[in-house]
């Protein structure tokens, strides 16, 4: 490690010093004279503004340019003091062919119009690849981690692609934060999905690297966006294509950690378009778990628990989906899709217990455990877009609606033995217990943008969504010296329903001072309708608030090569989702429980951001520093239950926290074909509770490389790694870790197909993750050991030919509601 930090520093400097060596992009000896030149560059298929495009004055003869520019956020440009004569101007992009074309300068001001680039593409054998991207993009609000180019991918899932994503982190449980906390909302392809509704830690599992496009990473999101959290959005953006034409791929990986097969085609003829993906996977993670608990017991003595675990998690299932799109005229598009998943989890476990501290409740016991769960999910989708044409470019209205359906059932079995030896004696106790959890969310969505002049646009919106929640849970147990059959537990059976009705609107106005600043002022409204029922008590209640969610930024260009500084607030709120709420009480481990507050209000966040972000054809730079401050926060905590000898957990609306960050992104090209990035973020979490009257705080830090040399026209090698030093919750502090990947691509079949080797995380079995939880009752050490050594083998094949023609569409963001710390939503 002492080794490693070095190379990583180095790594994150070399793109900063890099940066401020670099010239400004306005060039060199022109004489200045009377002419002006403006225009707007659009990408030749989209129609869309390519942000940021270099544009430069060549002369007549010769390469060197006179002067040169880039383009705004809208594609806009504007070079000044021009010398009369003949020229010619160069336009140029990463991603896409260059447009060089003459131009006769005059004492008139000139304006272009329209001037489109086309993406970089070459036709293999009937087969049309796009030209590469760089693996990271700074876009204005957002970072885009464009994983299809990132060989290291191949075979792999989307938590591995996660794991390398800038301002992203993932644990070794599988748990999702953004800079510094977990409150992110995850979409699929701009829209929630009841695939992610469940344990999103098992679900991301169940989505193949090799569908993904990219991952977008939204910290400050605009009014338009739900109110999703004091963390952001992360929006995982599968491969599609509505290019005229037919294309596809099949794909195959096998490896020690997973195994899968995808396929996808996509086909336009005209106005009708057809996409469609199909997947199957399997999958190991085993693990194994220490606990050791000190119990301060009344009177001065204390309790002292022991627990071992040692499980195989074992999973298997598949994805679909099919979208079906309809372009009657240029200004008119239509879209129906839908797309489910099933999901198969076998978990077996085999545990030791051991407590002595109080004679009536001493124990030691081991247990045999299967717990097993599925899940089967869909979502239907359907909108319709409607654009305005050349006259009105930016005009736009659309309608959207969505219906989504999650199906969760969770089960598990045990077989108690009296001895330290598993299947050492007779069962003296049997549990059964069965959780069916039902998740319903209907939506609604219309959006219309009206623009005012050339740089100025209104934005307004409104919203429905309406959600019913299930959970059904029954245990059964049988004492053998007592019992001949199992009985019911009434106590701990029970159904719990829950309704919650969301109505938004929102407005924002974006406009421009001049040509250095930008401005988007917006206000977002929302009503909350919230009443839940306990079947078999009187356990009813209802919650309705009504929140406004200011949202400013002021964005100032510093220079015409791309320099831009931004400055943000937002105010957004975060719901409990069904994860957080469920009362269901799991006891698969007796000594340590947890369950759900069905009475959790939301929590609300202010974020105060600062970015700077420059780009030169050698690669790009951003930084940002932000203070976030999280009221009523939603955060775990711990009792010990002296009657019952257990440590009880479960979620309350607990905490203040704040958080003050800095977080460094650079990518550099040292040479044509080596690209290195790097990632680095710093953080200090302080979480204050008022009800426990405690504190707790913690500086961490999180860092990433990734490099890709291409040898010849047919071979890639890359590598990876990076580190985390841990985090704080209000009663725990837990321990950070190291990854690091290598891999190697061949290009197979004229290009049409490709072959990758990658090796995770080999130069040791497996990495332990530790845990400390200090409350007044107990001091609690746990340490979680996850299996990642891994290798996989992936092959790709691409089929079908292209011609262009694609366009954009809209997709509901349902982002508003808080995820379980280990990612989840699920019913139980």
């Amino acid at each position: 490690m002492k080794q490693f930090f070095p190379v990583l520093l180095l790594a994150a400097t070399v793109p900063v010093a890099t940066f401020a060596q670099t010239p400004p992009a306005t060039t060199v000896s022109a004489t200045k004279g009377p002419g002006r030149l403006s225009g707007r560059v659009l990408d030749a298929t989209t129609q869309k503004p390519v942000e940021y495009a270099t544009v430069a004055l060549l002369p007549a003869t010769g390469t060197v340019p006179l002067l040169g520019g880039t383009c705004d956020a809208d594609g806009r440009f504007e070079l000044r003091d021009l010398p009369t004569g003949a020229f010619r101007l160069q336009i140029s992009f990463v991603g896409y062919g260059s447009l060089v074309q003459p131009v006769t300068i005059t004492a008139e001001p000139q304006n272009l119009g329209n001037l489109t680039l086309t993406a970089s593409a070459q036709n293999l054998a009937g087969v049309t690849v796009t030209g590469e991207r760089p693996v990271v993009e700074t876009k204005p609000g957002r970072l885009v981690y464009n994983a299809d180019q990132d060989a290291s991918n191949a075979g792999g899932t989307a938590t591995d692609i996660l794991r390398k994503t800038p301002l992203v982190n993932v644990d070794g449980e599988g748990n999702v934060q953004l800079r510094g906390t977990g409150n992110v909302r995850i979409l699929l392809n701009n829209k929630p999905s009841a695939l992610l509704a469940g344990n999103l830690a098992e679900a991301l599992k169940q989505i193949p690297a090799d569908q993904i496009k990219a991952i977008e990473v939204i910290t400050a999101p605009s009014a338009k966006y739900d109110g999703e959290g004091s963390g952001g959005v992360i929006n995982i953006v599968l491969k599609k294509n509505s290019l005229q034409g037919t294309s596809g791929s099949v794909g195959a990986s096998g490896g020690n950690r997973n195994q899968g097969l995808n396929g996808s085609l996509n086909t336009k003829r005209g106005k009708v378009g057809l996409n469609t993906k199909l997947s199957g996977f399997r999958n190991l993670y085993p693990f194994k778990s220490l606990t050791e608990r000190t119990s301060y017991l009344p009177g001065g003595g204390t309790g002292q628990l022991t627990e071992r675990t040692t499980s195989r998690n074992q999973g298997r299932g598949g994805y679909g989906q099919l979208e079906l799109t309809y372009d009657p005229s240029p200004l008119h598009s239509f879209t129906v899709s839908g797309n489910g998943n099933l999901y198969r989890n076998s978990t077996p476990q085999e545990l030791f217990n051991q407590y002595q501290g109080q004679p009536r409740l001493d124990t030691l016991y081991t247990r045999d455990i299967l717990r097993q769960d599925e899940s089967r999910n869909f979502d239907l989708n359907a909108g319709y877009t409607r654009t305005f044409g050349e006259q009105q470019p930016r005009r736009e209205w659309s309608v959207l609606a969505q219906h989504t359906n999650n199906r969760s059932q969770g089960q598990y079995r045990l077989d108690q033995f009296p001895t330290t030896e598993l299947y050492g004696g007779p069962v003296e106790y049997r549990e059964a217990s069965r959780n069916l959890a039902r998740n319903l969310e209907t939506t609604f969505q219309t959006d219309y943008t009206h623009p005012f002049g050339e740089k100025n646009t209104l934005e307004l919106g409104a919203k429905h969504i309406g959600r019913q929640v299930r959970s059904d849970y029954t245990l059964d147990t049988l004492l053998v010296s007592r019992q001949t059959d199992f009985a019911r537990s009434i106590p701990r059976s029970n159904r719990f329903d829950y309704r919650q009705n969301v109505l938004a609107a929102y407005g924002t106005y974006n406009f421009s001072l001049g040509k250095k600043y930008a401005f988007s002022l917006g206000t977002r409204l929302e009503r909350t309708g919230i009443a839940g029922e306990f079947q078999n008590e009187a356990g009813r209640f209802q919650n309705d608030y009504l929140n406004v969610l200011p949202n400013l930024s002021a964005t100032r260009t510093l220079r015409k090569d791309g320099q831009t500084l931004r400055l943000s607030y937002s105010r957004r709120i975060q719901r409990p989702q069904i994860y957080f709420l469920n009362p269901y009480v799991n006891q698969v481990t007796p000594s340590s429980v947890s369950f759900g507050n069905p009475r959790l209000r939301p929590e609300t966040a202010d974020l105060l951001e600062l970015g700077y972000g420059t780009f030169s054809e050698k690669g790009s730079f951003n930084g940002s520093a932000f203070v976030r401050r999280t009221g009523n926060s939603i955060e775990q905590f711990s009792a010990y239950n002296q009657a019952l000898a257990r440590n009880e957990t479960t979620f309350g609306n607990l905490a203040t926290v704040y958080n003050y960050g800095v977080n460094l992104y650079g990518s550099w090209k040292p040479l044509k074909h080596w690209d290195l990035s790097s990632n680095l973020s710093a953080d200090y979490t302080r979480l204050y509770s008022t009800v426990l009257q405690g504190t707790n705080s913690r500086a961490s830090l999180y860092m990433n490389i990734n490099s890709s040399l291409k040898l010849g026209k047919t071979y890639t090698v890359q590598g990876y790694g990076g580190f985390w030093t841990g985090g704080v919750q209000l009663q725990t502090r837990y321990s950070g870790g190291v990854y690091y990947g290598l891999s190697a691509k061949k290009l197979l079949l004229a290009e049409k197909a490709d072959l990758t080797l990658g090796l995770n995380n080999f130069l040791a079995p497996g990495r332990e993750f530790r845990s400390t939880t200090t409350t007044p009752d107990f001091v609690n050490y746990g340490s979680f050991y996850s299996y990642q050594r891994s290798f996989r083998l992936s092959f790709n094949y691409r089929f079908g030919k292209l011609e262009g023609g694609q366009r954009q569409r809209r997709s509901i963001r349902n982002d508003d509601g808080k995820g379980s710390g280990s990612g989840g939503q699920q019913g139980g």
